[in-house]
């Protein structure tokens, strides 16, 4: 065992602080490295704080994180020492499932053993995730990173690119797609410079005309303001998919007014309420609510592949780890663009 420094929550209440705690030795088929990075995610917050009620304390966050390799077991094939590498939200799954054997383990039907706040396939051992100095995972559920883009920027791509990359692979959205995006945070920015990337025209759904120029810079072809509804009546039953992003209560029926006959919504983002939505909605023109995670890990390495061949990383501001608590603060009030990351050599 090895012991490792790390920022951890001791109850729902407390912030992150100092902690300590002891890592596992890499076995055959396990990779050892240093976090160089790791991102700050909304869910973060949420679990920290037991929004969603099945948080484990003590609790190390971090499920966007990226570092160099500094060990490996004598059976690991795609990394030695020195090599870049990244682990998201996941550090293991059954293997054996349908959805694991699928690439799918995201949706293991035994139970995925997320990056942090979850178990190890023994289910009774927790895992502690990024806001530490070091990880030891097996290479299956480890990735390589390319050495073409800042690592800085790309951490947050192992959760919000991810997130929003997968949903738009699934529905096979490009090209002849009308595309709108709610919400321009994390996971939004990227869902722009994705579905633009892709070849959809892209629109942003914002409750805010300052997001405007920032939404075009990224990628959007056009911006409409929510709470404008001479804005809004040019976009009824005009959009084939919409990629809500939101994690706070929102209008729903609204949002799938402005779908075209046969169009999806697809949310990402988790309110903490359960949606309201009338059944009229829907049935008028046979519209659907769809709902998507990350990706299993060959979609997150094909994510990052084609990231590396694009030039698509996220808009970062890089923080020292101490500043976690007000970065947190921050991003409930939407003030960062678009995503913290902590540089963790500020971990002493």
């Amino acid at each position: 065992m090895t012991s490792v420094k790390a920022y951890a929550a001791q109850n729902a209440t407390a912030p992150v602080a100092p902690w300590t705690f002891e890592r596992r030795d890499p076995g055959p088929f396990d990779v050892q490295f240093d976090i160089l990075y790791c991102g700050v995610c909304h869910s973060d917050l949420h679990q920290i704080r037991d929004e969603w009620g099945n948080s484990i304390f003590p609790m190390v966050p971090g499920h966007e994180i990226v570092g160099r390799v500094t060990k490996v077991g004598d059976k690991v094939t795609k990394f030695k020492a020195g090599d870049l590498a990244a682990v998201g939200c996941l550090v293991d799954s059954c293997r054996h499932c349908g959805n694991c054997k699928d690439g799918l383990e995201q949706y293991c039907e035994n139970g995925s053993s997320g990056t942090y706040n979850s178990y190890e396939q023994d289910k009774k051992t927790p895992t502690y995730g990024g806001y530490s100095s070091m990880i030891v995972t097996d290479e299956k559920f480890v990735l390589k990173v390319s050495d073409k883009l800042p690592l800085a920027n790309v951490a947050p791509l192992l959760c919000a690119g991810i997130t929003t990359y997968s949903p738009l692979r699934h529905w096979k959205i490009g090209k002849g797609h009308k595309v709108a995006v709610i919400g321009l945070g994390g996971l939004g920015h990227m869902a722009v410079k994705f579905a633009a990337s892709f070849g959809a025209e892209v629109t942003m759904l914002s409750t805010s005309p300052k997001k405007e120029a920032d939404a075009r810079a990224l990628g959007a072809h056009k911006f409409v303001l929510t709470s404008d509804p001479a804005q809004l009546k040019p976009v009824r039953n005009y959009f084939d998919f919409i990629v809500d992003t939101v994690s706070a209560p929102h209008d729903y029926n609204m949002v799938q007014s402005l779908l075209r006959t046969n169009g999806v919504q697809i949310c990402v983002g988790v309110p903490p309420t359960p949606l309201e939505l009338y059944g009229f909605s829907l049935i008028g023109n046979r519209r659907s609510i769809a709902g998507s995670m990350i990706g299993g890990i060959p979609e997150t390495q094909e994510m990052l592949d084609y990231c590396a061949e694009h030039n698509i990383v996220s808009d970062v501001e890089v923080i020292d780890i101490d500043y976690v608590n007000e970065a947190y603060e921050r991003m409930l009030k939407g003030d960062v663009r678009y995503r913290f990351v902590i540089d963790m050599a500020t971990l002493k």
